[in-house]
């Protein structure tokens, strides 16, 4: 018996998980997952939203691919670009990178905004103070006094000043049909979801394949690579990039995985 067989996934913290681990990602994810339940944060059926996403984590890899470098380096132009960036955060996205979309906000000047399918005050609140403890200095999300049109669920329910007046929006570990109804109002969509197969990417104008601990962090990096850059160039590096290509090398490299 190895070391690593001796890992629980129910650990105390996530300092306790080793990152020489070969299934360090995965634990670490279900790790943050469990405890935002806890805290009020994750609703149980983001339980089970991640463990589709860890299959197909795996089968990539556990890897940035290529093509999803080039969606991430892609989407840091788009919002430096943009006039009013938002960054949509749900109860996933909270529990497993607040810190990291505070950051990536800082350093695009994006807005933060709380959106969640299962949405009650109090757990609006909770959302906010858990970013705010990450360093988000001011969170959207609280206020909802407009509507996505076309959507009868909660997630329909939007900040005037905030998603529903961004023209470029990053919308992580999204539900299909309100990633429809952002593309139906014009916005430029900006996608994180392991399955390249699923409504979000397949209508996003930047789909990005890749795990959100290991996107969010890579679009920061190009962001701060790309802050001194001028127009020109951003809108180059957009032009170029080819989100059918990038669909298309995710999904071959999910059927192609080695179990």
């Amino acid at each position: 018996m190895t070391d690593y067989d001796t890992v629980s996934a129910d650990v105390e913290s996530e300092e306790e998980i080793p990152e020489d681990h070969p299934r360090y990602q995965d634990l670490l994810t279900r790790h943050r997952i469990e405890e935002g339940v806890e805290k009020g944060i994750t609703h149980l059926q983001g339980m089970h939203a991640e463990g589709r996403g860890s299959a197909f984590d795996y089968l990539l890899g556990e890897e940035t691919i290529p093509s999803a470098d080039a969606a991430e380096r892609a989407a840091a132009a788009h919002l430096l670009l943009a006039d009013h960036p938002v960054l949509s955060i749900n109860g996933n996205v909270a529990a497993l990178v607040p810190g990291e979309m505070a950051a990536l906000a800082d350093v695009t000047g994006a807005d933060l905004e709380v959106n969640l399918f299962n949405r009650t005050p109090e757990r609006i609140e909770a959302i906010a103070d858990h970013l705010r403890e990450h360093d988000a200095t001011d969170v959207k999300g609280l206020e909802a006094d407009a509507r996505i049109p076309n959507l009868d669920h909660q997630r329909a329910k939007v900040d005037a000043d905030g998603i529903y007046d961004a023209d470029v929006v990053l919308v992580p570990l999204e539900d299909g049909d309100r990633a429809e109804a952002l593309d139906e109002m014009g916005k430029t969509e900006i996608v994180i979801d392991l399955n390249p197969l699923s409504r979000s990417p397949q209508v996003a104008d930047v789909p990005i394949v890749d795990n959100i601990i290991r996107a969010v962090p890579n679009i920061t990096a190009h962001a701060r690579d790309l802050a001194d850059a001028d127009e020109d160039t951003l809108r180059e590096i957009v032009a170029d990039f080819d989100r059918q290509a990038a669909l298309e090398e995710a999904e071959e490299r999910i059927r192609s995985g080695d179990l």
